[in-house]
C-alpha cells in the first residue's frame, strides 16, 4: 500500500569549528540511517560548523568552510538515495541565517531559515543571526559556485516552505520554534503536513528533558502527525552540555528514543511509522479545522517516496514509556559527561581538585568518579572511541580500565591544603573520600607559604595582621582569608602542572574549583559546577552558610533576582509572604539588604570567572548568562529606603 515510512534522527557530539570531525560524524550518522532502512535523516542544529561558534559566526571563513563541508556531503556516495537534512549558517541578501539544508542525490531541495530565535538565558542567537519573519514567503537563493558545480543548480528555494514527496509532506522546526507560543507545527499540521522535524542544540538543565518530551507529545496530540527530534550532544566548546534525547513521536506517543547522557559521539534513532495512523487520527480530531486553514504552506515537490510499495509485513514501532532520570542522577551524569568532553579535547592528562572535606569539593570529586564509572561502562560496551580517548589521556596505548576506582587513580589527583587553623575532622573526611573513589591524594600544609607572604607585608609595614579569633579586626580577618585562598589557588596550579612530572609521568592536569550558584551570587567565588547547594542537600547533611543566611534562603533570593527579575524592593515584597512563618518583615528586610550589599560589593569578581558547567535555569555567569554592571552604589539608598518605609508603615496581610 505504500504507507509505512522509516525515519532517522540522531544526537551528534559536534564541536565548534571542528569541520573535519563534524563531517565524519554526519556521514557516519547518515550511513547508519541507511543501514536501518531510513529514507530521511535529520541532524542537530548547525551541525556542520557546531552550534557554539559564537562570534566566529561573523567570520566569512565559517560560512566558507560550512559550504565546503556541504559539498563533501553532496559528493559522498553515502548520501545517495536518502533525504539528508543538515544544519549550517547561510548568508542571503547579506543577512546571516541559521538554516536547514535538505538535499537528495546531489540536488538541494530547499533551504529553510530559522524563524523564531532563542535569545534568552544562555542563548544570544540574535547577536549572530536574523530570523526569517516572512511567513509563507519563499525566495530564490543563488548557490555558491562550488555548490553549483556539484548540483548543476543556480538557485534553490529559500524561506518558509515544506517538502512534498510522492507519499507525504515534511515540515521543519528548528529548536526554539517548538517552545514558542506560535510554533510552526500548528499551522503546518492544519495544512496537511504529516511529518514535523526539529533540529536542536538544547542544553541540559535539571528537569528540562521532561519539558521537551511533554512539548513534543503535546504537539502531536493536538494536530496529529509524526515528530522527529534531533539534538546536539556533549560540550560544543562552552559552559553547557547538550544532552541528546533524540526521539520520534506519533499522535501523542513516543515510539523511539535515544539516551539523555551518553558518551557515544554518534547515536542514530530510527522508527517505522504508519502514515495512515496520522490520517485516521486527523480525520476524527482535526478535520473541521483543517478545512478552513487560510495560510497554505509553500510546497517544494520532489519525485521521491519515503515508503515502499509492499510494506504490509513491515512492523511499526509501538508507544514506549520514557523513564526520566531523577534530579540526583542528572547532577551526577550531566557534569560528568561535560568534564569528559572537556578533558579529552583539552589534551591534558587528568584533573586536580583541592579537596577540603566540605560539601562542594566533595560533590565535585564524586562527579569526577561518576565520569570514571561512565567511561568504564562505555569500554565494557565496546565503545572504541572512548577507549582510544582514555588511552590518549593516560598516555598509554595498551591501557584498558578495569574498574572506576583504578581509572580514577590514573586521571584524578586530590589534595587537602591545610593550615594551622584546619580541623582534623575535615582532613580525615577528605582522605576518606579520596580512598573511596580511588583518587591520588596529597596532604599539603600551606602555613609556610602564608607566613612568607605575611612576612613580606610585615617587613614593609611593621604590622602583622590577625584573625578574628586572635583579636584581629574585620579587615584583618578578610585579608588573611584571602591570602589563604589565593595561596591555595597558586599551589593548585603549580601541582597541576608539575605533580605528574614529579612522578615521572607525562602531561599536566586541569584544575577544578568547587562552589555553587547560591554562594556565587553572594561571594562571587570561582567554581566548576553551576548548581544550587539546595540540590545537593539530599545527598549531604544540611549546612548553613557562614554569611548570615542559609543556603535555602540564598537559593530563594538568587531565583527571585534572576528568574523573577526582582530588585531589592520587589524581592522584599515577595519574601515577606514566602518566609512569613519563620521571619518577621524586619528580619526579611535585613536579609534582603545584606544580600544586595554583599552581591554588589563582590560583583566585579564575576568578570573573570572561570568556565563552569551550567545546570540550572539561573546563573551569575557574567560571560554568558547574567549581563549586569560590575560597579554599583553598594548603599542602594533609594531601594533600601523603600523597603524601610514599607516595614515601618506597611500593613501585612498573610
Amino acid at each position: 500500500m505504500g504507507r509505512k515510512v522509516t525515519l532517522a534522527t540522531c544526537s551528534l557530539n559536534q564541536w565548534a569549528l571542528d569541520f573535519e570531525g563534524n563531517l565524519d560524524r554526519i556521514l557516519e550518522s547518515i550511513e547508519i540511517s541507511k543501514n536501518h532502512g531510513a529514507k530521511y535523516r535529520l541532524g542537530p542544529e548547525l551541525e556542520i560548523c557546531g552550534y557554539g561558534c559564537a562570534d566566529h559566526f561573523y567570520e566569512s571563513d565559517t560560512l566558507l568552510h560550512s559550504f565546503q563541508v556541504l559539498r563533501k556531503l553532496l559528493e559522498s556516495p553515502i548520501t545517495e538515495d536518502i533525504i539528508c537534512d543538515v544544519g549550517m549558517p547561510i548568508m542571503h541578501h547579506n543577512v546571516r541565517y541559521n538554516c536547514r539544508v535538505l538535499f537528495l542525490n546531489r540536488k538541494i531541495l530547499l533551504i529553510r531559515p530559522k524563524m523564531l530565535m532563542a535569545n534568552y538565558g544562555n542563548y544570544r542567537e540574535m547577536r549572530w543571526f536574523s530570523p526569517w519573519n516572512q511567513l509563507r514567503k519563499v525566495e530564490e537563493y543563488f548557490l555558491p559556485r562550488m555548490i553549483q558545480e556539484v548540483t548543476g543548480q543556480d538557485t534553490v528555494p529559500f524561506g518558509d516552505c515544506v517538502l512534498s514527496t510522492k507519499d507525504t509532506c515534511i515540515g521543519t522546526e528548528i529548536c526554539a520554534e517548538l517552545w514558542n507560543p506560535r510554533s510552526p507545527h500548528i499551522q503546518m499540521g492544519l495544512d496537511g503536513v504529516e511529518i514535523f522535524t526539529n533540529s536542536s542544540a538544547s542544553h541540559h538543565e535539571l528537569r528540562k528533558a521532561d519539558q521537551r518530551v511533554n512539548l513534543i507529545k503535546s504537539a502531536t496530540t493536538k494536530t496529529g502527525g509524526i515528530y522527529l527530534y534531533a539534538n546536539q550532544r556533549g560540550c560544543d566548546g562552552d559552559r553547557v552540555y547538550y544532552d541528546g534525547c533524540a526521539m520520534v513521536a506519533i499522535n501523542g506517543d513516543i515510539v523511539a528514543r535515544g539516551a539523555q547522557f551518553s558518551l557515544n559521539d554518534v547515536e542514530v534513532i530510527t522508527a517505522t511509522v504508519d502514515l495512515e495512523d496520522v490520517r485516521s487520527y486527523r480525520g476524527e480530531m482535526c478535520q473541521p479545522h483543517m478545512e478552513c486553514e487560510p495560510e497554505l504552506c509553500h510546497r517544494v515537490k520532489v519525485n521521491f517516496s519515503l515508503s515502499t510499495g509492499d510494506d504490509v509485513y513491515l512492523p511499526t514501532h509501538q508507544p514506549i514509556t520514557w523513564n526520566f532520570h531523577t534530579p540526583e542522577e542528572e547532577i551526577s551524569l550531566g557534569p560528568a559527561c561535560w568534564l569528559w568532553d572537556y578533558l579529552r579535547r583539552s589534551g591534558q592528562a587528568g584533573f586536580l581538585l583541592p579537596l577540603s572535606g566540605g560539601v562542594d569539593s566533595s560533590s565535585t570529586a564524586c562527579i569526577v568518579h561518576s565520569m570514571c564509572v561512565l567511561l568504564c561502562r562505555a569500554v565494557q560496551d565496546d565503545n572504541r572511541q572512548v577507549l582510544e580517548d582514555i588511552r590518549r589521556v593516560v598516555r598509554d596505548e595498551s591501557y584498558c580500565p578495569q574498574h572506576p576506582k583504578e581509572l580514577c587513580g590514573r586521571i584524578f589527583t586530590t589534595c587537602y591544603m591545610a593550615t594551622e587553623n584546619s580541623s582534623e575532622d575535615t582532613c580525615n573526611r577528605a582522605r576518606d573520600l579520596a580512598n573511596q573513589i580511588g583518587s591520588t591524594h596529597m596532604n599539603i600544609n600551606i602555613d609556610m607559604a602564608v607566613k612568607g607572604i605575611l612576612g613580606i607585608f610585615s617587613v614593609v609595614t611593621g604590622r602583622w595582621p590577625k584573625f578574628h579569633a586572635n583579636g584581629g579586626s574585620d579587615r584583618e580577618n578578610l585579608a588573611l582569608q584571602n591570602v589563604q585562598a589565593r595561596v591555595r589557588m597558586v599551589l593548585a596550579y603549580l601541582f597541576a602542572q608539575l605533580s605528574l612530572w614529579a612522578r615521572g609521568k607525562p602531561g599536566g592536569l586541569l584544575v577544578l574549583g568547587s562552589a555553587n550558584v547560591d554562594e556565587r551570587y553572594y561571594w562571587s567565588y570561582h567554581f566548576t559546577t553551576d548548581m544550587s547547594k539546595t540540590l545537593l542537600m539530599p545527598l549531604y547533611t544540611a549546612q548553613f552558610a557562614d554569611m548570615g543566611m542559609t543556603y535555602s534562603e540564598l537559593s530563594a533570593i538568587g531565583r527571585l533576582r534572576k528568574i523573577s527579575k526582582c530588585g531589592p524592593f520587589s524581592m522584599f515584597c515577595k519574601l515577606i509572604h514566602l518566609w512569613k512563618d519563620v521571619l518577621s518583615p524586619m528580619e526579611v528586610a535585613q536579609k534582603v539588604k545584606h544580600f544586595f550589599r554583599m552581591y554588589s560589593m563582590n560583583r566585579h569578581k564575576m568578570t573573570t570567572v572561570t568556565p563552569s558547567y551550567h545546570a540550572e535555569s539561573y546563573s551569575p555567569d557574567d560571560n554568558r548568562f547574567d549581563l549586569r554592571p560590575f560597579l554599583y552604589n553598594t548603599r542602594w539608598t533609594w531601594q533600601f529606603r523603600c523597603i524601610d518605609n514599607q516595614v515601618a508603615h506597611g500593613h501585612f496581610q498573610y
